[in-house]
């Protein structure tokens, strides 16, 4: 499989200049496919929440888009982000489609189902890995990296960091000077204190709302695209303007109980009415499908005859007006 590689030596500098704040690279169990040939853009055109043609677009075309595909009732199958391999135009178009691993052979199914008679091909990379990198100082980032075959800023918001992908068993330290692996359990914490959802835990298929999941904010999202699997109500739901629940990062002040919060567990607020949803977490963080209603209320999840307290925030990284 060629990968372009991209180069800059600018990398180099910012890691010196950030003396003692490391980059953080953390491996990620997720999966990439390979989806390549001349009509690859417009057949995941059709699939995916945002505006594929972007990455095959002339001029300064995006390196990264953050997307859903969904069911025919609007719900989340899959969330992934793409990648744009091909250096130019002129190229055979060669995007990368990043998904949660134990979705691998279900989204396989999923693209082949609709494929019929695209001029694409579709292969797993298992050649391939992927980082999220973290730097130290949020406010000096690389652009690229030597030896990498791509490194670009996370779609989804300016707090994640990058995304590095590499040839599988890649020298971490000589592609990021400085830089150190780090627990991916750390990596999940930071997306559940940033309220950033990832994987089948997060969105659960066929359950998920995209808009609810924080899709535009996220810059998942085309509102001009045109037609694909799952619009009409996800446009509906926006033109109206009205969306009541979010997933929000919540956190539990107190003691957990030694099995930890069940995914899925009911929070309550203190007057017992419903508030929501847990959906997933890490020690004392994690996130919530709740109700805005009862955003800034005290809430609790009620467990084996006791009720573990949380609080729920709104991300600063939020647009502005979304945060009220």
């Amino acid at each position: 499989m060629l990968v372009r590689a991209i180069t800059a030596p600018g990398l180099r500098r910012w890691c010196r200049g950030q003396r003692g704040a490391a980059a953080a690279c953390f491996p990620l169990g997720r999966a990439l496919l390979g989806v390549r040939g001349a009509e690859a853009a417009a057949f995941l055109q059709g699939l995916l929440t945002n505006d594929v043609t972007q990455l095959v677009a002339e001029g300064d075309a995006p390196p990264a888009l953050y997307a859903h595909a969904l069911n025919v009732q609007g719900r989340c199958l899959y969330d992934v982000i793409l990648y744009r391999l091909h250096r130019n135009t002129a190229e055979e178009p060669h995007i990368l489609l990043e998904c949660d691993s134990s979705m691998l052979d279900s989204i396989q199914k999923h693209l082949k189902l609709y494929k019929i008679r695209r001029k694409v091909t579709i292969t797993p990379c298992p050649d391939l890995s992927l980082w999220a990198v973290i730097p130290g100082d949020t406010s000096s980032l690389p652009k690229c990296a030597d030896q990498a075959l791509l490194l670009t800023p996370d779609p989804r918001a300016e707090v994640m960091g990058w995304r590095l992908i590499a040839k599988k068993g890649a020298n971490l330290s000589e592609i990021i000077p400085g830089s150190q692996v780090g627990d991916v359990q750390e990596y999940h914490r930071h997306r559940y204190k940033q309220g950033i959802p990832e994987g089948v835990k997060d969105l659960p298929p066929g359950v998920a709302l995209p808009l609810e999941s924080n899709l535009a904010f996220m810059n998942g999202i085309s509102f001009t695209k045109g037609c694909y699997i799952g619009q009409e109500l996800t446009a509906r739901t926006h033109h109206m303007g009205v969306i009541r629940k979010r997933l929000l990062p919540v956190t539990f002040p107190g003691p957990l109980p030694p099995a930890g919060i069940p995914e899925g567990a009911e929070i309550l607020t203190q007057a017992g009415k419903r508030a929501g949803k847990f959906r997933a977490g890490g020690g004392e963080l994690g996130i919530a499908l709740l109700r805005l209603a009862h955003l800034h209320e005290p809430l609790c999840i009620p467990l084996a005859g006791d009720r573990v307290e949380l609080r729920a925030t709104t991300p600063e990284w939020w647009p502005k007006p979304a945060a009220k």
